[in-house]
């Protein structure tokens, strides 16, 4: 029998207070999403991502974030968003 681990739940709000707190800034949306961008220091290279405002995000949405953002493992994407709040 194989067990998958369960993780917590994220809402918008709490990954876009995680990702403002490193670099990514908000550049839109007062509605049902924000748009947050991040442009990397040395390369100039830009990153969009846009959060839907749920109370809680789908795990597709929140891999989509995490791609956007440009996490090469999502896992220890989650494993972040839990460190970081």
């Amino acid at each position: 029998m194989i067990c998958a681990v369960s993780r917590r739940t994220y809402s918008g709000r709490e990954v876009v207070k995680v990702l403002t707190r490193h670099g990514f800034e908000t550049t839109g949306g007062g509605g049902s999403h924000r748009k947050l961008s991040y442009k990397h220091p040395e390369t100039g290279d830009v990153r969009h991502v846009v959060v839907p405002m749920h109370d809680e995000l789908a795990p597709g949405t929140l891999r989509e974030i995490a791609d956007q953002a440009g996490a090469h493992d999502y896992d220890a994407f989650l494993d972040w968003l839990d460190n970081t709040l």
